[in-house]
């Protein structure tokens, strides 16, 4: 049954940049949730756009727009004119190069205006002064980011925390989709599929991982790779596993979460800071023990000691003797993996949403 609606006006979530990346996956995945939660959801969106083809058939009221940057007028018009005809409740934003044009279009329209931030980046002095002073409610998508922000400047009760929300129903063990993909590979049961998740970039630490599974290959040879995902240094990395058949390099994946289910761990070995780690929930949320680097908002994103451990940061021998020490011990893959879902809990997207329209006042 449809939850009734919510007594307050429409809510416009703006966001126009046309990728498929975190920040967009975080504006449909929360999107998705108020809508079933009986909010009057709209959304401006590029036309072509991976969230429009999201959310289409969703629910969420689709419109379109594009900024190519905060002085685009070809991106402020139609916004104008969905404030005029909608005269939303509250407006929202996710993207830094749309924080000056909602912040002008809210003063206009007398509209609440909340922004989310996603990375960690160093702010312009413009936006700096835009995020300290101007009446707008601004959520950081994890406590590390939460205090980047602070340290640039801003005013410690600006920044709030909202964390990241996930559909974890989604994200559930599947033993059908184990076996199949394991067969598909040609991973037998006995053997250890260590897995990476997404950007195939120096900075995810992908180098520092493919030398410690050959270390603990070599010790242990049930031990593989499964790597899902590509990008900057797709290249250089194929070619650097070229030949070692204990790697199953299979690339971008429509559907990444049966890819879970095949894995017998999650590992994201991060060099450089990380705003959150999403795969690590979701793959928790999957009952996958994981194992996260040391660095940026990573640890958040793990259950550690209950559902996965924390490892240094590019630290080649502690990534070793982890993955080899997890291959040798199912009984620790498993007590790992059962703790996974209650920690991932947190992370619902229900519940992220629930709270955020508390904060609003919409409850």
């Amino acid at each position: 049954m449809k939850p009734a609606p919510i007594g307050k006006g429409p809510l416009l979530w703006v966001g126009t940049n046309p990728g498929g990346g975190g920040t967009e996956t975080h504006m449909i995945t929360f999107l998705q949730a108020l809508q079933g939660l009986g909010v009057d959801v709209h959304a401006l969106v590029h036309p072509a756009g991976q969230i429009a083809a999201a959310l289409r058939g969703s629910g969420v009221v689709l419109h379109f727009g594009h900024f190519h940057n905060s002085a685009d007028p070809r991106g402020i018009a139609p916004l104008l004119r969905q404030l005029h005809c909608l005269r939303p409740s509250q407006l929202v934003g996710s993207f830094s190069k749309e924080y000056w044009p909602l912040a002008l279009a809210s003063r206009a329209g007398g509209v609440p205006l909340a922004l989310f931030r996603h990375m960690d980046l160093r702010l312009r002095a413009s936006t700096r002064w835009l995020l300290s002073r101007w009446p707008l409610r601004l959520f950081a998508v994890s406590h590390y980011l939460q205090e980047r922000l602070r340290s640039q400047g801003l005013p410690a009760a600006r920044v709030e925390y909202c964390p990241n929300p996930l559909p974890l129903s989604h994200f559930r063990r599947n033993p059908e989709a184990r076996h199949r993909l394991r067969a598909r590979l040609g991973v037998g049961e006995e053997d250890v599929l260590i897995g990476f998740v997404g950007a195939w970039h120096r900075g995810k630490g992908v180098f520092l991982l493919a030398d410690a599974l050959d270390e603990a290959h070599s010790e242990n040879p049930r031990v593989r790779g499964l790597w899902l995902g590509g990008g900057t240094h797709e290249a250089e990395l194929r070619a650097r596993l070229a030949g070692r058949d204990w790697h199953h390099l299979v690339g971008w994946q429509a559907e990444v979460a049966p890819w879970y289910s095949a894995m017998d761990v999650l590992a994201l070995p991060s060099i450089e800071p990380d705003t959150f780690g999403r795969v690590l929930v979701e793959a928790q949320a999957a009952e996958l023990p994981v194992l996260g680097a040391d660095i940026g908002g990573i640890p958040e994103a793990v259950g550690v000691g209950r559902s996965g451990r924390i490892l240094p940061s590019g630290e080649l021998g502690a990534w070793w003797a982890a993955i080899l020490e997890m291959s040798r011990d199912g009984d620790e893959r498993r007590r790992l993996g059962v703790a996974g879902p209650s920690f991932a809990a947190q992370f619902a997207a229900e519940t992220v949403a629930q709270d955020f329209l508390k904060r609003l006042g919409w409850s």
